[in-house]
């Protein structure tokens, strides 16, 4: 065999092994893909083979996420996640309760640490970026909570004096952009925001008004003497960004579960008892995911 031959043969070889690996690389990529999409396309097959649901929600922040005195979760949104987890799964214990705090809402969806979260979640535009919002339940605005012997009614007040707020809450968004000369306080937990202002580290404290409203008529020092400030918003359930099966299976119970007004069940059960009759549920619930 000469060398013109050798030479010929050589690169034959190497352009059919080629060939070969790209169709292989190929296959694998497609295969991939497949296998992405089959995940995404079967996310509530995937919870109903599993067996349970990862729902995200707050420990520390009654009357809507917080553990009792006997290691049970409680509140609002917990009795709206166990309706989702028995209506998908068939019982409301099929759930495996996930504790976060505010800054980490949406990581957990992002990382699959949960599949859903319900933990007094406000729908923004910048956080539609990152996750996917189901109809909304409740409507919430910020709210300043203070000292009745010293208390801030205007924002005004607050200028050159110290606000707690929590970390990722829409009330830090709001102050950073709109009010830089307040001085924020800033801390991870709901539970550590409170005892800094009880501690008198600041001058008040800004969250959900909702979650003020309550915390004020249990902590009889303090007021609400700003009830809102902003827009008027609302809280939903919020998944994965892209996971549309899941979106709609909880959209659709949403609003099944309208027809036996569910959520005014829910402030009965979990709100009324704590706000009384200081307080208009329609206010707050939203029935079906409309306004």
């Amino acid at each position: 065999m000469n060398v013109r031959k050798i030479i010929a043969l050589v690169f034959g070889t190497l352009f059919l092994i080629g060939i070969l690996a790209g169709c292989g690389s190929s296959t694998s990529t497609d295969a991939k893909q497949d296998g992405t999409q089959t995940a995404n396309k079967s996310s509530v097959e995937e919870i109903k083979k599993r067996g349970t649901i990862k729902i995200g929600i707050f420990g520390d922040k009654p009357p809507f996420g917080f553990v009792d005195a006997n290691g049970k979760n409680q509140g609002f949104d917990v009795y709206i996640a166990k309706r989702l987890a028995k209506d998908l799964l068939g019982d409301e214990n099929k759930i495996e309760f996930v504790l976060l705090e505010p800054a980490s809402r949406v990581e957990y969806l992002q990382t699959n640490k949960v599949d859903v979260v319900l933990a007094n979640f406000t729908v923004t535009e910048e956080r539609k970026q990152k996750v996917d919002f189901a109809h909304p339940y409740m409507k919430v605005a910020i709210g300043v909570v203070s000292a009745k012997d010293a208390p801030i009614t205007s924002v005004e007040q607050l200028k050159g004096k110290k606000l707690i707020i929590i970390k990722g809450t829409t009330a830090e968004t709001y102050f950073t952009k709109h009010h830089p000369e307040v001085e924020l306080l800033k801390f991870d937990q709901i539970t550590q925001a409170f005892e800094a202002l009880k501690d008198k580290r600041g001058v008040a404290l800004s969250q959900d008004n909702t979650l003020l409203f309550a915390w004020a008529k249990e902590n009889a020092g303090f007021t609400v003497g700003i009830s809102t400030l902003g827009s008027l918003d609302t809280i939903a359930p919020a998944v994965k960004k892209g996971n549309k099966d899941l979106l709609d299976w909880i959209n659709k119970d949403i609003e099944a579960l309208a027809k036996e007004n569910f959520v005014h069940k829910a402030y009965e059960a979990t709100l009324k008892p704590v706000y009384g009759d200081s307080i208009n549920p329609e206010d707050i619930v939203i029935e079906g995911g409309k306004l």
